[in-house]
Parts: structure tokens; sequence; C-alpha cells
């Protein structure tokens, strides 16, 4: 058996990416501008959702995201529910607005927030909820929106949920995309994401009340669209970020946008067809796999396996990628004041590794993978 090279991630680029950005360098206009319009009209038409805001990165996003409920609450919660398994990008954002963190377990069966743990420990101080679509697989949407019911029968609180989206464009819940649900939705396209824009994001809203405000601020609190002096003539009500996207990057994005459906639907093919061969071999557990309810963009497929630290030196030696791909964030210390016990996320976290199903996967390249795992470690 020849070894090959087969990377856990790789970064799509389309060939007209090059001569686009060129077009863009020496327009005049590299800022914030029509390429921006252009993408945010495409991801509008995508997602099916009027309120799309891009910004320079997913934790901008999240940052803005935390940023706005913060602002408009005024029970003087907070308390933000979360996942400890994902980037510190998700969760270093919540310590930025000066809010508390407190973990919630998480699900063995897909790595997405345990939502039972959740119901535990919402309590009249919890501001929102933050979830992860892990890998691409969505969290059950239709069991947030009960539990935000439950909440404001209990304390009388609009919970909000904010949804990292980070690993799942193209993923769909009940047929409806992610990111077009009553909450903030927040998506990635740094580098070796479906689709990057070298390096970026994306807020989804649910109301142009959110909407508009996440407009204003992620250009310092400045209204673009009504001052030829933008910096000089207005007078900034609610001060903001320098969180927007420019042209240089929507033209990245343009470019590799063409190309989405190809790229989400090779990574689900090559996950299912991973998914079929190594369900029988001893040693692995593979996640949930609810093809009815639950549609996957599949960024990467996880499993549980034991011996893990032999399975992945074997993956290596036979130029397989493997990783952990995030550690859990409640490890850090300057997150020590929010520990808690999380057994769940104890069983995983010692046995969770992630093996490549991407778009630079052949059939046979995922054939390979199986044989050596079939193999043994």
């Amino acid at each position: 058996m020849k070894n090959r090279n087969l990377p856990l991630f790789k970064v799509f680029m389309s060939k007209e990416a090059s001569s686009n950005l060129n077009e863009v360098l020496y327009s005049g206009n590299i800022g914030q501008g029509p390429k921006v319009d252009e993408f945010e009209k495409k991801l509008m038409e995508y997602l099916g959702n009027p309120y799309v805001n891009t910004v320079n990165s997913a934790t901008s996003g999240l940052h803005l995201a935390l940023h706005l409920i913060k602002k408009l609450d005024t029970q003087g919660r907070d308390e933000v529910i979360t996942t400890p398994l994902t980037c510190t990008a998700t969760n270093f954002p919540i310590l930025a607005n000066g809010l508390k963190i407190k973990w919630a377990d998480i699900d063995s069966n897909t790595c997405n927030l345990c939502l039972a743990d959740v119901r535990r420990k919402i309590g009249p101080k919890t501001l929102a909820v933050m979830v992860v679509h892990w890998g691409g697989y969505p969290c059950d949407l239709d069991e947030l929106e009960l539990i935000k019911k439950e909440t404001k029968v209990l304390y009388g609180t609009d919970l909000h949920i904010i949804e990292d989206c980070a690993h799942a464009l193209g993923s769909k819940f009940k047929n409806r995309m992610i990111g077009n649900s009553n909450n903030l939705c927040i998506f990635s396209f740094q580098a070796i994401k479906h689709l990057t824009t070298g390096d970026g994001g994306l807020i989804t809203s649910s109301c142009s009340k959110f909407h508009n405000k996440a407009k204003l601020l992620r250009w310092y609190g400045i209204d673009r669209t009504t001052s030829s002096d933008l910096r000089c003539d207005q007078n900034v009500f609610d001060w903001g970020f320098k969180f927007h996207m420019n042209d240089i990057a929507a033209s990245i994005g343009l470019s590799n946008f063409q190309h989405l459906d190809w790229i989400i639907s090779t990574h689900n093919k090559n996950y299912k067809f991973l998914y079929s061969k190594l369900k029988t071999i001893n040693g692995i557990t593979l996640m949930e796999q609810n093809d009815d309810d639950y549609y996957s963009s599949s960024w990467v497929k996880t499993l549980l396996v034991e011996k893990r630290d032999d399975f992945m030196r074997k993956m290596k030696d036979y130029g397989i990628g493997s990783s952990k791909v995030h550690g859990r964030n409640d490890k850090h210390e300057c997150v020590r004041d929010f520990k808690c016990l999380l057994p769940t996320t104890d069983f995983v976290c010692n046995i969770m590794c992630c093996i490549p199903c991407g778009w630079w996967l052949s059939e046979e390249d995922c054939q390979y993978i199986v044989d050596v795992i079939s193999q043994g470690w």
C-alpha cells in the first residue's frame, strides 16, 4: 500500500480568484465597496435571509453579536451558557464583553452542546446560550426554541441564542438553511473553511433591528449610506468597531462562491462513504447520522477512538491527517473562575479524533483511509 499525502484541511482557491482580485487591487477601491455589496447579495440569496452583514472574521461577528444583546438587555443578566469544545474564538468574545461563562456539557453522539444540561443550568441571570454546530452537524433548533419559551415562562426573560456556524455553511436543519433561524448566526470564511475570503465572517439575524444595528456598529457606528464625508459630518450616537469586510476579501469570496455547492456536496459524499465503511470497525465510535432532519456540511469527520494516540501515530505514518482540531476551552487560566464538572466532555476529549473528508479526497483516497484504519492500530 503506497502512502499518500491526505491533509486534514486544505485551502480551496478558485482559478478565477487571481484575475478577479487583480481587477480590485487596481480599481482604486479596496475598502468596503461594491464587491462587499455583491458578496452580501449572493449570501442573502444562498441562505434565504435578507439580514446579512459581512465582517472581517467570525470572531468579530461573535464579539458584535454579544455586544448587541448585552446593550439591549435591561435586566442585568451577565451569564452565557456555552460549550467547552470549540475554538477559543467562540468563547473569548464572552470575556471581552465583560460577561460570565457558564459551561454546559456536550453530547457524545454529536459533540454539540447537550441541551438537557443547558436546561439544568439556565437561571434568571442567563443572557444567552452559545451553540456550535460541530463539524457542520446542526444542533436541534426546535429544542432550542422550546428552551427559549420555557425560559420566558420561568423567569420572564428573553433568552438569546447565538449559533457559531463556523463549520456549518450549507448545513440544514429540517430542510432550512443554518443561518436562517430566529437566532443570531455567525459564519467563518477563514482559510480552511468551505468558503474562504482569506479571512472573514458573516453575521445573520432574524429582524431588521439587529441587522441595522450590526451594520452600523461594524464600522465605528457611522452610517455609510447617508454622508459623503463619513467621518466628519456625522454625530455618532452609538460607538462601534472596525469589523467590516473589504473588497479584496469579498472578491476572493465571490470567486470561490461559484464552487460552493460542489465543495459541500463532495464533503458530504466523502463523509457518508467513510461512515458506511468505518461503522463496523472495532475500536471506533462514529457520530450520529440522521439524514431525515439534519444535513451536515461535513467540514470534518469526528471519531471516538480507543487508544487514540496510537491511532494518530498510525495515521501520520500512512500520510493521513488527523487531529483533535479543538481542545477544551475550560482548561485555560483565563477561565479558571468558571470551572465545573463536565463528565461527557472529559470522556470525549480523551478519545476524540478527526480525519479528513474534504473536497480534495477522491473515492480512492477515502478507500485508502478505510484500508489503513481496517488494519488496526
